[in-house]
């Protein structure tokens, strides 16, 4: 993992970028995010890097479905917390938060319990405008 020092302070990577809510923006975060981890040291093929895609996949594919606002962006920022690797998606709708669905019958609405499973933690945050989602992965490479 690359980290510099400043004093006595370690800045940690961080990489943030804005997509066009479409489902080809969601494509297109999902490789960036592998290819963002590739280059801080986890590899393609590591659990980690795939677990990540898997979420961001997800994610970024709720966002543009639930969490589309006409004429706005979603946000995906990619960071490393100590020990783990965080992936947060951000969109403009703060009216509509995550739900895990627990009964049977619907056809969708049931890839946050992807999200429960292949992460260690989530969460929701809200945002001046809209929300956030972030999972993380204790990095145990």
């Amino acid at each position: 993992m690359v980290s510099e020092a400043l004093g006595s302070e370690t800045v940690l990577p961080q990489w943030t970028q804005r997509f066009s809510s479409t489902p080809r923006g969601a494509r297109l975060a999902r490789r960036m995010a592998v290819l963002v981890l590739h280059e801080w040291g986890v590899p393609h093929d590591h659990d980690i890097s795939e677990r990540a895609a898997l979420i961001v996949a997800e994610l970024a594919a709720n966002a543009v479905t639930h969490g589309r606002v006409a004429g706005r962006d979603f946000e995906l920022r990619v960071t490393t917390p100590e020990g783990a690797i965080r992936v947060a998606v951000s969109d403009a709708r703060e009216d509509r938060l995550p739900v895990v669905r627990s009964g049977h019958g619907e056809e969708s609405g049931y890839g946050l319990h992807l999200i429960e499973a292949l992460s260690d933690r989530w969460g929701t945050a809200p945002r001046d405008v809209g929300k956030t989602v972030w999972a993380e992965i204790v990095r145990t490479l």
